[in-house]
C-alpha cells in the first residue's frame, strides 16, 4: 500500500499548480469513483455469469456484493489520504474514519460468511420432503443460531467503535468503576431481554419445538412459523399469527403433535343407537380407510368407548403422515360413516323412545273393594205424583 501510496503522491505533484484542498478533493472523488465503476462492471460480468445456475450461487454474488465494494473503497481512500496534502487534524480524523470503517467491514464480512455457512450447511436437508423431522430440527438450530451470531457481531463490532473514541471508552470504564444502583437497575431493564435470550438458546439445544411443528397452545391449533431471537410466531390453522415470547415455551406446558414423528393418530366419535352392528361398521370402516389416500396404512380401529342411556359412543381411531392430513381422514371417515348409516342401516341412528300404550284395566278383586258412591234421589210427595 506505501508503494501505491507513494505513486499516486507523485502523480498528485504534478497538480501542484493547484490549491492543496482542490488536489486532496481530486484525489478523494477518484479514490471513491474509479473503484464503484470498476467494481460495479465486475460484478454485472459476475451476475451475468451465475443468473442460470442455482440460488446458491447468486445468492453467494448478490452478498459478497457490498462487502468487497467496502473493502475496496477503504483500500483506494488509505491511498488517497496518504497521498493528499492535508494538515495532521484531518489526517489523524480521516485515518480514524478509516478504521471504524475497517472494524465495520470485519462485522459485516463475519455475517456474509455465516449467511453463507448456513446455506450451504441446509442445502443437504429438504423442509418439502414428506418425513422433515431431520431437516426441521437443523433449520430450527440454524436460524436461532445465527439470529445470536448476527447479534453477537453486532454488538462486538459497535463495541470495537465505540472504544476508539477516548471519551467513549473513558466513560464506560467510569461506569463500570461505579456501578452499584445504575447496574442493578439496568440489570433490571434488560432482564425479560436477557431471558428470552437465554430461553432461545434453551430451544435451540434442547427442541421442544422446531419449525413447522405442528402444536396446540394456548387453546389454539398451528404451526411453528418462525423463531427469532425473542418471539415465536405460530401460524393458526385460519390463518392468523400467535406471538409469544420465546421463554413461553419453556415456562409453559403445550401440546407437540410431531415431537417424535410427523404421524398421528385421529379420533372420531359418533353416537349411535344400542341396536347399531357393531361388527358390520368395523368391517365398513376399514373398507373406507383402505381406499382413501391419506391413510398412513398403520392404524385403523373401532370401539365402543361409552354407553349412555339414549345412544352408544362408538370411537373411531385412523392414523396418517401428518396432521392436517389426518384432519381431513377424521373428517372424510366422519362424513362417509354417517352417510352410509343413514342409507344402509337407518334403524343405527340415534332414536328416541316412548311408551304410549293404553292402561290396562283393574283386576275384579280391586274393583270389589272400592267404595261405590251413589247419588240419593229425593222422595216425592202425593201432591207431585202424576195423575
Amino acid at each position: 500500500m506505501e508503494d501505491v501510496a507513494a505513486v499516486v503522491e507523485q502523480g498528485a505533484e504534478q497538480l501542484n499548480w493547484l490549491p492543496d484542498w482542490a488536489v486532496s478533493l481530486l484525489l478523494f472523488a477518484c479514490a471513491i469513483a474509479i473503484p464503484v465503476a470498476v467494481h460495479g462492471a465486475i460484478f454485472r460480468r459476475l451476475q451475468r455469469k451465475v443468473e442460470n445456475r442455482s440460488l446458491f450461487w447468486r445468492s453467494l454474488v448478490q452478498r459478497t456484493q457490498g462487502p468487497s465494494r467496502l473493502a475496496l473503497l477503504i483500500f483506494t481512500l488509505g491511498v488517497a489520504i496518504a497521498a493528499a496534502p492535508l494538515p495532521e487534524v484531518a489526517v489523524g480524523a480521516l485515518r480514524h474514519g478509516l478504521l471504524i470503517a475497517t472494524m465495520v467491514l470485519i462485522g459485516w464480512t463475519a455475517v456474509t460468511a455465516l449467511h453463507i455457512w448456513t446455506v450451504v450447511y441446509m442445502r443437504r436437508f429438504k423442509l418439502d420432503a414428506e418425513d422433515n423431522q431431520l431437516a426441521r430440527k437443523h433449520a430450527t438450530q440454524i436460524s436461532i443460531l445465527k439470529r445470536a451470531g448476527v447479534t453477537l457481531a453486532f454488538v462486538v463490532t459497535l463495541a470495537a467503535a465505540l472504544m476508539t473514541f477516548d471519551s467513549v471508552r473513558q466513560y464506560g470504564v467510569s461506569l463500570l468503576a461505579s456501578a452499584g444502583a445504575a447496574g442493578l437497575i439496568l440489570g433490571l431493564a434488560m432482564q425479560p431481554v436477557l431471558a428470552n435470550l437465554v430461553a432461545g438458546i434453551q430451544l435451540a439445544i434442547t427442541q421442544p419445538i422446531r419449525l413447522e411443528d405442528a402444536i396446540v397452545v394456548e387453546n389454539e391449533w398451528g404451526w411453528v412459523e418462525e423463531i427469532t431471537s425473542t418471539y415465536v410466531v405460530v401460524r393458526l390453522w385460519d390463518w392468523r399469527r400467535l406471538v409469544l415470547p420465546l421463554r413461553y415455551f419453556i415456562e409453559n406446558p403445550f401440546q407437540n403433535w410431531t415431537r417424535d414423528g410427523a404421524s398421528i393418530i385421529g379420533t372420531v366419535m359418533i353416537y349411535v343407537d344400542h341396536s347399531a352392528p357393531i361388527a358390520v361398521m368395523r368391517e365398513k370402516l376399514e373398507e373406507l380407510v383402505a381406499e382413501s389416500p391419506l391413510w398412513d396404512g398403520q392404524v385403523v380401529n373401532l370401539q365402543v368407548s361409552d354407553a349412555k342411556e339414549f345412544v352408544i359412543e362408538v370411537r373411531l381411531l385412523v392414523s396418517a403422515g401428518t396432521s392436517p392430513k389426518v384432519w381431513d381422514l377424521r373428517c372424510e371417515m366422519r362424513e362417509k360413516m354417517i352417510t352410509w348409516l343413514n342409507a344402509e342401516h337407518p334403524y343405527a341412528l340415534p332414536r328416541h323412545r316412548a311408551d304410549v300404550s293404553h292402561r290396562a284395566p283393574a283386576p275384579a278383586a280391586e274393583m270389589e273393594t272400592r267404595p261405590v258412591f251413589r247419588q240419593r234421589v229425593p222422595k216425592r210427595s202425593a201432591q207431585q205424583e202424576p195423575a
